[in-house]
């Protein structure tokens, strides 16, 4: 951790510039699972499983050089619903990351996206495509869209908007999908899919809310151990930007998936605070994300 963050504060102008070629960034665990499906398909989906982890774990996403002990803990399980044919999937993907939080053991959560829009092709022992700059493979580039987003969110939390480079190539990786005829990339599918995800992310209307994962996490969790009081007082401000940004535009897809990520560790915070700050907090949190209010009910409780 010390080092990605000492990069994310001090030098990372510097290395943009100089291009060094580094370790991987991401440790992610990958899963498939088709309870639906025939042992022959299931054995099938294993061997894809691991070659998908091993595309996500040994390529190199980035500029920066990270440690072994400072790579991203990440992880997704992709679910099949149904097969068609010989060589088409339908399911979900589940995409869930976290990062540590200074002087502890402690990991907080900064994603958790349920996809429900992935759909493939895939025949045995079949590589594995993909280019940043061409659509080539569906599952691949649904992969390597979340690698980005799940790298930008934690850069988010290192540095206010340190993200924006690592959204800008999931942009690039939706914009590639384009006229495509596979669900999830474009904004006709609806409301809670990549396109939209990534248009929240660069709608200034929603800015208020990745300036709020920073401070969030800098100079709220990462102060925890030092000055509770101080830390809990900053997380409420990040939660007063996310309120702005929720009064400007209501329901959005970025906002739901920070609370998904959220909500229970906000639970734990604010039930310890003292009686005035539960009461505000509470308030914030059934307004910005109202479908979890029954939760947030019990900070007063």
């Amino acid at each position: 951790m010390f080092t990605r963050l000492f990069f994310y504060l001090v030098f990372i102008q510097v290395f943009f510039a100089a291009g060094l070629i580094n370790a991987q960034e991401i440790n992610c665990r990958l899963r498939i699972s088709a309870p639906g499906l025939s042992d022959q398909d299931k054995r099938i989906l294993e061997t894809l499983s691991s070659d998908l982890e091993e595309f996500i774990n040994q390529n190199i996403w980035t500029e920066y050089r990270f440690e072994p002990n400072e790579r991203i803990e990440a992880s997704m399980q992709i679910t099949i619903d149904e097969k068609e044919g010989n060589d088409k999937y339908k399911g979900s993907i589940q995409v869930q990351s976290g990062r540590p939080i200074y002087n502890t053991n402690y990991s907080s959560r900064l994603l958790n996206i349920n996809d429900r829009d992935l759909e493939f092709t895939y025949r045995e022992n079949e590589p594995l495509e993909y280019s940043d700059n061409r659509f080539s493979n569906n599952l691949t580039s649904v992969i390597a869209f979340y690698v980005y987003i799940i790298i930008g969110f934690d850069f988010d939390s290192y540095k206010e908007l340190g993200g924006t480079p690592f959204f800008e190539r999931a942009q690039n990786v939706v914009n590639t999908a384009q006229g495509q005829s596979k669900s999830g990339w474009q904004s006709q599918d609806g409301q809670r899919n990549r396109y939209w995800l990534v248009e929240n992310l660069f709608n200034s209307q929603y800015e208020p809310i990745r300036k709020a994962i920073y401070k969030y996490h800098r100079h709220g969790f990462d102060k925890m151990v030092d000055d509770t009081n101080e830390a809990t007082k900053n997380v409420t401000e990040a939660l007063e930007l996310m309120k702005k940004a929720h009064r400007q535009r209501p329901g959005s897809y970025l906002m739901q998936i920070v609370m998904n990520a959220k909500n229970n560790e906000l639970v734990n915070l604010y039930s310890e605070a003292p009686t005035t700050e539960r009461a505000n907090a509470k308030n914030i949190l059934t307004e910005i994300d109202p479908s979890n209010a029954s939760q947030y009910r019990k900070i007063t409780q």
